[in-house]
């Protein structure tokens, strides 16, 4: 959003409060002031006119304005009503040389998972890329997928659905797919060009509407339709506080929310397949399986739940 529109907002929010007394305050001119305030109107902003000034009246329910205003987060949301892939137009932001940016979906036309499988984005859900110019080196990048899913549930169950993480990017209620992360990033041997967070996440949409391929559900299946406009925020204001926050604090918060460690399991890796019982992450986020060979660290695969032994 504009930085003097956010101030008019912010004044406005305080209201009621004059043109003449806003125009002075912000330095600008009357018509600036007015000018303003109908973008904002625009925007979805619902803002009242009266004898002792305006007053903001409603806010939009979804879009890049709304998710901006009141976000703890210095994020720059950009909206679509429809792309093809959040995570791609992250990426051709990231060439436009900008950072710390959400691209923002109500559907996407060409979602896709890991290992380019096809994800289902109709009108509802919550899709969304978060773009970040960490200043680490390419090997700590596996902990921005951690923080993803931490942040994700964190927001979830702020919804009051008890939703747990599956190593290494699934967002679960009670065995039941919620959301996926994809993480994209470009970068050199020792550092991080940038960095893109793919997160879907099944909102406001029924179960029929999903693909039938593996078990899933619905925020409005498990607890009725949410605020995705009070989600994101929540997802985006806990993404940006463990960004800055030691790795430590985000897989201690992992290991709290995961259901994977303690499980009996199955991950295809690149190099084979490993059975054992999972017994706890390492930084910056590989998972370690107790075998009857001894312990592996698995940095990369496709993870399986199994029946105990």
């Amino acid at each position: 959003m504009h930085p003097t529109r956010e101030q008019v907002l912010a004044a406005i929010a305080d209201g009621p409060v004059g043109g003449p007394a806003m125009a002075a305050r912000l330095d600008i001119s009357r018509a600036a002031v007015w000018n303003h305030v109908e973008a904002l109107r625009k925007n979805g902003f619902e803002i009242e006119s009266a004898a002792d000034g305006y007053t903001l009246a409603g806010i939009p329910d979804y879009g890049g304005p709304a998710l901006e205003y009141g976000l703890d987060a210095p994020f720059e949301v950009e909206y679509h009503d429809e792309i093809a892939s959040t995570n791609e137009r992250a990426r051709e932001v990231a060439a436009e040389g900008h950072s710390d940016t959400v691209v923002v979906a109500d559907k996407q036309t060409g979602g896709r998972g890991r290992l380019d499988r096809k994800w289902a984005s109709p009108s509802g859900g919550i899709w969304l890329s978060v773009l970040v110019r960490p200043n680490v080196p390419p090997a700590q990048a596996p902990v921005y997928t951690l923080i993803a899913a931490v942040a994700t549930a964190r927001a979830v169950r702020a919804s009051g659905v008890e939703a747990t993480i599956k190593w290494p990017n699934d967002i679960r209620v009670d065995g039941k797919k919620l959301a996926g992360i994809l993480t994209e990033m470009e970068g050199e041997a020792d550092r991080i060009s940038w960095l893109v967070v793919g997160i879907g996440l099944n909102a406001n949409l029924d179960v029929e509407q999903l693909p039938g391929d593996q078990p899933a559900t619905t925020l409005r299946a498990e607890t009725g339709d949410v605020d995705r406009r009070t989600v994101v925020q929540r997802l985006l204001t806990e993404f940006w506080t463990l960004a800055q926050s030691p790795p430590e604090t985000t897989l201690d918060a992992w290991r709290e929310l995961t259901d994977t460690i303690g499980q009996r399991v199955r991950v295809d890796t690149p190099t084979g397949e490993v059975v054992g019982e999972a017994v706890d992450i390492t930084p910056p986020g590989a998972l370690l399986v107790e075998t009857d060979d001894g312990t592996r660290e698995i940095t990369a695969g496709d993870c399986e739940h199994l029946r105990p032994a």
